[in-house]
Parts: C-alpha cells; structure tokens; sequence
C-alpha cells in the first residue's frame, strides 16, 4: 500500500486518538502542575460591652477574583507529586533511616496513602490477571468438549458474571458475605465464631476483592478463547492423536500454542483493566480495609473541596503504571513479530 493511501486510511483513527486520548491526557498532565488556592481569610473583631471578640472569615469575592485570574490554581509544580499524599520523599527517607528492616519498612510504608493504595493495585493486578488467564481457558476447552445441546445453555451461564453489571455484582456479593447473608452465615457456622466478619478482616476483604475480580472478568477470557478454538486446525489436532498424544498433551502442544496470540490479547486488556480497580472496592464498601490509585483519584474528586491538582498527579502516576506493566509484553510481542517476519 502507497505511503499517501495508507496516511488518509489511518488520518481519522489517528485524529479521533489526538482528540479523545492525547490531549485529554495532556490535559490532566498539566492540571496535576498546579493546585487550589489558598483561601482568602479576613480578621474582623465584634465588639460589645464586654470587649471585642475577634473572629476569622472568608473573603468570597477575593477568593472568586482569584480563582478567575487563574482558573488552573497556583502552580506548585512537580511538588504535588512528591507530598506525603503522593510519592512522599520525605516521610519514605524518614521511615527508612528509622526502619529496624525490611518488614519495619514496610509496615511504615504502608501508612502512606499512596504507597497503601498502590500495594493493594499491584496485588489485585497480579493475583487476578493470570488466574482469570487460565481459569477463562480451562473453561473454554471445557464448553469445547461438551456435546452441541449442551453447549448452549453452559455458554449462557458461563457469561453471567459479564452480563450483570460490575457494580450490581459486587452489591449482591457485599449482601451475600454479610454476617445475615448466605456466605457470611455459612462460614460462621462452619467455624463456630459467630464473630467472624468478611468485612472486619482486612486480609479476608482481599481475598474476598480477588474472588470477585476472578469471577468478574472470567467470561470475557472464556468467550475469547472459546472464539479461538474454532479456529484451531483440527487436522493438527487429528494428526496428534494419531500419533498418541493424550487430551493433556494435544492441549499443551498444539492448542495453548496456537492460542498463544490470544494469551497475549486477554493479558494486555486484564493487566490495564485490573490495575484501575475500582466499582469492586466502592461495591463492597471496603474502603477501610483496601484502596487503590482509582479510589485516591475517587476520594480527591469528591471531597469537601476537589482536589483536581492531587487527582491529576494520581491520574498520571496511574497511566506510567499501566506503561510500565504493559512495556515487557509489548516488547516480547513486537520481537515475536519480527522474528516471524524473518
């Protein structure tokens, strides 16, 4: 395809990503620069016959004047970023001059709201991305090996979780694992601790957080290597069977194989979906016990006074963290593809 052809094929996707996606970006990139103005305080005193009582107001005219002058705030530069609600320079050099180890570290770092939020990302991310990879293909070959009446009716269910809404889910699941709901019930019983909260635990909310993701984003894995499987060459497959390869053995050297590009698809989409996590946390109403970078984001916008300056530099701490979760496998996928080329 000519040089010319292939600019005007691509010139409206690559408007439409300018528009929708790189300033937009710049955007929050240069609101994360600045941050809220400071109030304007004026000292008045009320006097009566017993003396004067001074007293501390709000300039509102000088405070609106302001913020008209300078609509993005005050510039505060690349300080947003390294504040204690942040990367918090200061407070991460104090706890490692006064950590006796690396467990004493971490248990200080994890004080820090940023630091919290992005522990429990990066576990969510890690912990439910491969386990939605496998348990999404172990299904699919599954429904694959079903007679056709069957198939059907397992596909429906097997979509469930997709069809239902994030938020919707993750309230019927915060009702069922409630101390008068049919999990929270189950388990007290079983153990005999009437006492026993899914919600009180931090360690069980995030197992219960995992669970949810896993089940949550199960379908999708499902459906796309269940597409996938129709595509596999069943004379590759017949050709091994008559050479005696078992089921286990046609699976792991011919499908997974062939399969591998689609490995790669559910993986890219799982690692950026699960690392902005958010409707399970806000669903759940586990705050207490588990936050992520989305929730930070979440909680600066919808304070008493938003925050966009803090929410901005969260934004783009989170986007780096996609990047860099994302870089080795695109950089394994484009070495997979000029080695083919080859």
């Amino acid at each position: 395809m000519p040089h010319r052809t292939f600019l005007w094929f691509i010139l409206p996707s690559l408007l439409a990503m300018i528009l929708f996606i790189a300033l937009p970006i710049g955007s929050v990139l240069v609101q994360s620069l600045y941050v809220e103005h400071e109030q304007v305080l004026i000292e008045t005193e009320t006097c009566g016959p017993f003396g004067c009582t001074p007293s501390v107001s709000v300039d509102q005219n000088a405070t609106r004047a302001l913020r008209e002058a300078q609509p993005l705030g005050r510039f505060n530069g690349l300080r947003t970023y390294t504040d204690r609600n942040h990367l918090a320079f200061a407070e991460v050099a104090a706890a490692w001059s006064g950590s006796d180890g690396w467990v004493d570290f971490g248990g200080r770092l994890m004080n820090l709201p940023f630091y919290k939020a992005l522990a429990f990302t990066l576990a969510y991310t890690f912990i439910v991305t491969p386990f939605v990879i496998i348990l999404g293909l172990a299904i699919a070959l599954a429904v694959n090996g079903l007679p056709r009446m069957l198939k059907g009716p397992t596909i429906f269910v097997s979509l469930l979780p997709m069809i239902v809404t994030p938020l919707v889910g993750s309230l019927i699941l915060f009702w069922m694992i409630d101390a008068d709901g049919i999990i929270g019930a189950t388990l007290q019983r079983l153990t005999g601790n009437s006492d026993l909260s899914l919600k009180a635990s931090p360690a069980l909310t995030w197992l219960t957080l995992f669970l949810y993701g896993i089940w949550s984003s199960s379908p999708f894995a499902f459906i796309v290597f269940y597409a996938g499987l129709q595509t596999v060459p069943g004379e590759t497959l017949e050709a091994a069977q008559i050479d005696g390869a078992t089921r286990w053995q046609r699976v792991r050297y011919v499908t997974i194989p062939y399969m591998a590009p689609l490995v790669v698809f559910i993986l890219l989409i799982q690692l950026m979906d699960n690392f902005r996590v958010f409707e399970a946390i806000v669903g759940l109403s586990a705050q207490a016990n588990a936050s992520s970078l989305s929730i930070l984001i979440y909680s600066d916008l919808r304070g008493d006074v938003a925050q966009f300056g803090s929410a901005a530099a969260t934004s783009m701490m989170t986007i780096i963290g996609v990047a860099i979760l994302l870089t080795p496998v695109l950089i394994r996928t484009w070495r997979d593809f000029n080695r083919k080329r080859v």
